[in-house]
């Protein structure tokens, strides 16, 4: 839920939540299992519960996303150069 909810990379998964590659292994063995399929129809079940969705407003851009340098740099055309 903590990669849900900050749209991190596994990578950066904090160390009280565990190693990221065990958790990531894990993860990616449970959503093959359908774990989180049953996980929402026992939501869905729910009478006060009338719908399950992720809001993408409130998922963050990884802190990395932002600031990247630009390549500014152009490539030469393999072309005839004019003069």
């Amino acid at each position: 839920m903590w990669i849900a909810r900050t749209g991190s990379p596994w990578r950066d998964l904090p160390d009280e939540l565990g190693n990221w590659h065990t958790t990531y292994t894990r993860f990616a063995r449970w959503s093959q299992a359908g774990v989180w399929a049953r996980v929402a129809k026992v939501f869905s079940a729910d009478a006060d519960l009338e719908q399950l969705f992720i809001d993408s407003t409130i998922v963050r851009a990884h802190q990395h996303a932002a600031g990247a340098q630009k390549k500014l740099a152009r490539k030469r055309s393999a072309g005839p150069a004019v003069d």
